[in-house]
């Protein structure tokens, strides 16, 4: 039995614009047939999770929107559990219209509860202004997620971080941020899927996201090079990836060395471990048979 599964970047690490990555539809498919738990998780507030499921399934990887979690998801659950039957004032769109009302949340314009910041194309000077002046008057702050600016055709547009930061400063009151790598969503999106902490593998190209997250929360971390990160560009960072890769394809294509960074532990507890920990919890019949392990070829 496989017992571990991932969590999973899209753009970079499935897809670059609107060109599928090599190895990526393969590696998916190894994970679907193998019945490995895995979860695609993306700090677009934009779209439903059915919206990015269909995307998906037109660049070819047979997914199902089960396997799409959202920061628009992860903010929606958030606020349900701090404030059940809430109203919000939402500068965004339908995925994050969508997450709040099936969470239980009314959209309002005005004396919210919170005021909830995503991105999109349908901001306005006037949707700012009345935002600044809701949370001046003590409605909380929440932004989906922290990303500066959002990856277009055309090259980037003002993402949920930069329009947030306009209210910052023009409140002086902090927002709180849900999307990753916060561990308000990379631990919602591993109880999704059934997992442990050390279980999770999380799979991205963005050091300040998705390893970050990954690393905060003790999962096994694999960084692709496949998207905007440089191998040179690892020395700035104080945290490193367990393993770099130059795309998933490396995981399933010989030799593969996931078996080395991401162990089976069938843990009952929660907490992180390091390599060096559970190599000396290994049966001794089983120490020395990962490099045997990988000669037999790739991992699925």
């Amino acid at each position: 039995m496989f017992e571990r599964g991932f969590l999973i970047d899209m753009d970079g690490v499935m897809y670059r614009g609107g060109e599928l990555i090599d190895g990526a539809d393969e590696f998916i498919n190894a994970l679907l047939a193998r019945r490995i738990p895995f979860l695609f998780l993306t700090n677009n507030s934009q779209r439903t999770r059915r919206d990015v499921a269909t995307k998906l399934v037109r660049m070819g990887i047979k997914v199902d929107e089960k396997h799409v979690f959202t920061c628009a998801m992860a903010t929606a659950r958030f606020l349900a559990r701090q404030k059940p039957g809430g109203t919000a004032y939402v500068i965004g769109e339908g995925g994050l219209l969508n997450a709040l009302h099936k969470n239980g949340y009314a959209i309002v314009d005005k004396s919210p509860d919170y005021v909830v910041v995503g991105e999109g194309r349908t901001l306005s000077s006037e949707s700012l202004e009345r935002a600044v002046q809701m949370v001046a008057k003590g409605a909380k702050l929440i932004a989906t997620n922290p990303d500066p600016n959002c990856p277009t055709d055309e090259g980037i547009r003002p993402g949920c971080g930069a329009i947030v930061a306009l209210i910052e400063a023009a409140t002086g009151i902090k927002a709180f941020s849900v999307g990753k790598p916060s561990p308000v969503m990379m631990r919602e999106a591993r109880k999704e899927i059934g997992l442990m902490a050390s279980e999770t593998i999380m799979i991205g190209d963005t050091m300040e996201t998705d390893i970050l997250g990954g690393v905060q929360l003790g999962y096994r971390t694999v960084l692709v090079l496949s998207g905007g990160t440089r191998r040179e560009d690892l020395a700035r960072y104080a945290y490193r990836p367990d393993v770099i890769l130059e795309s998933v394809a490396d995981l399933i294509r010989p030799p593969s060395r996931l078996e080395e960074f991401a162990p089976s532990l069938n843990r009952e507890d929660d907490t992180p471990l390091d390599i060096a920990t559970w190599a000396a919890m290994r049966p001794e019949s089983q120490r020395g048979t990962i490099h045997a392990e990988r000669r037999a070829g790739p991992v699925f």
